[in-house]
C-alpha cells in the first residue's frame, strides 16, 4: 500500500476550483488552433502542469506549452524507439527500476558518470526516451517521478555543461511537474563548483525539488528509508537490493514497453494525459490490440462518467473536447530533507 497525502500549492489554495477551471479555458484560448493538432496535450490534467509550473500564470503557461507543443510535432519523442537508443543505454547511465517508492512514483536512476558517448544529441535522445517511457509506465493517479542520481565514477569531465544545460531545458519546459523529487546521492566535494555552474539554469520550483542525501550522513539514510522499501532499493542507494542493471534484461523490458506505446498510438490515446492509467489497461487485457485498448478506454470512461466526483483540483479533458470525466488527482506531499553541501 502506498503513501497518499495531498499538497496544494500557496495559488491553488487561494483559488476556488472555478478560478482554477478559467484559468485553464484561458490558457486554452490563448493556444488557439494550435491545440487542435495535439488536443490529448492540451487536455486539463496537462494545461494544469504548466499553470502549476508558472504559479497559475496563463500567460507564461500558454508561451511555454505552445513551445512544447511545436518541439512535440517536430522532435516526435514518442515515436523513439529501443533500437534507436540502445547504444546509449548500454552502461546504465538512465534507466528506470523495476521498483516504484512509497508513494508508489516511477523511479528512474542516473548514473552520470557511466556516461559512455560523446554526442549531446544522443544523450539528449535517450533522456526522452527514459521519459516518455517513465510517464506511460505512471499510475493512473500519479503524475510525477521520482529521480536517483548516483555520482559513482563521477568526474567533472563526465556530463558537460551543454548537455546539462539541455536536460534542465527538457525537464522544464517539454515535462513540467513531473519530477517529484531529485536525489544527488553521494556527489564528490568537486561537485560544488559544478553545482554552482548549473543552479542558475533551474527555476525556484526544481530548485527545491533537488536534494543531496550522503551515505555516511544518518539522517540521510533516514531519509531513504522514509521514502523507499529497503528490500527494493538497490544498495548503491543503501538499499539491500544486490541486484545491479542488465541490459539485456532491460533491452527486452523495454522492447515490451514499445509494444505498448505503439498501441496507444494507434489507438489514439495520449501517452501524456492518459485515462484511465495506459499500462493498467494493457496488462488487463493481455496482448495490446488498438480495438482491445480503445474499447477498454471506452468502458472505462463509461463507468467513470456515471460516478458522481467531489471538488477537485484537475478535470481530466480526453481528446475530444465535448467529453469530459473527472478525477481526483493526487499531489504526493514532497518529503522535506536537509540539503548538505
Amino acid at each position: 500500500m502506498y503513501l497518499r497525502k495531498s499538497k496544494a500549492s500557496s495559488a491553488e489554495k487561494t483559488m476556488s476550483y472555478e478560478e482554477q477551471q478559467e484559468k485553464i479555458n484561458e490558457v486554452r484560448r490563448l493556444l488557439g488552433p494550435l491545440a487542435d493538432r495535439l488536443p490529448s496535450i492540451c487536455s486539463n490534467a496537462s494545461i494544469t502542469r504548466y499553470l502549476r509550473a508558472r504559479n497559475w500564470d496563463a500567460e507564461k503557461s500558454s508561451k511555454i506549452l505552445k513551445e512544447t507543443l511545436k518541439w512535440r510535432l517536430e522532435y516526435k519523442p514518442e515515436a523513439i524507439r529501443w533500437e534507436d537508443v540502445a547504444h546509449e543505454a548500454e552502461t546504465g547511465k538512465i534507466y528506470r527500476t523495476s521498483y516504484l517508492d512509497k508513494y508508489g512514483r516511477t523511479v528512474l536512476v542516473m548514473r552520470p558518470g557511466f556516461q559512455n558517448t560523446t554526442g549531446s544529441k544522443g544523450q539528449i535522445r535517450y533522456l526522452v526516451y527514459c521519459m516518455e517511457n517513465a510517464i506511460l509506465n505512471l499510475a493512473v493517479d500519479k503524475e510525477q517521478m521520482v529521480w536517483l542520481i548516483d555520482f559513482e565514477d563521477w568526474t567533472m569531465a563526465s556530463v558537460s555543461v551543454k548537455v546539462t544545460r539541455e536536460t534542465v531545458h527538457v525537464l522544464q519546459d517539454y515535462y513540467p511537474e513531473r519530477l517529484a523529487l531529485g536525489i544527488l546521492y553521494n556527489p564528490p566535494r568537486i561537485f560544488e563548483s559544478f553545482w554552482k555552474v548549473v543552479k542558475p539554469f533551474l527555476d525556484q520550483k526544481t530548485y527545491k525539488k533537488v536534494k543531496f542525501v550522503y551515505s555516511d550522513d544518518p539522517d540521510s539514510q533516514k531519509i531513504m528509508a522514509d521514502l523507499f522499501d529497503l528490500n527494493q532499493l538497490e544498495s548503491a542507494f543503501g538499499g539491500q537490493n544486490q541486484v545491479g542493471f542488465d541490459f539485456n534484461k532491460y533491452a527486452e523490458q523495454m522492447k515490451e514497453d514499445d509494444k505498448k506505446m505503439s498501441a496507444v498510438l494507434n489507438s489514439g490515446v495520449s501517452v501524456l494525459s492518459p485515462e484511465p492509467s495506459l499500462v493498467s489497461i494493457l496488462r488487463k487485457s493481455g496482448p495490446s490490440t488498438s480495438a482491445g485498448l480503445s474499447q477498454s478506454l471506452s468502458n472505462s470512461s463509461s463507468s467513470s462518467d456515471s460516478k458522481s466526483t467531489k471538488t477537485i483540483h484537475v478535470t481530466e479533458l480526453t481528446c475530444s473536447n465535448s467529453r469530459v470525466a473527472k478525477q481526483e488527482t493526487q499531489h504526493p506531499e514532497m518529503i522535506q530533507m536537509s540539503e548538505s553541501s
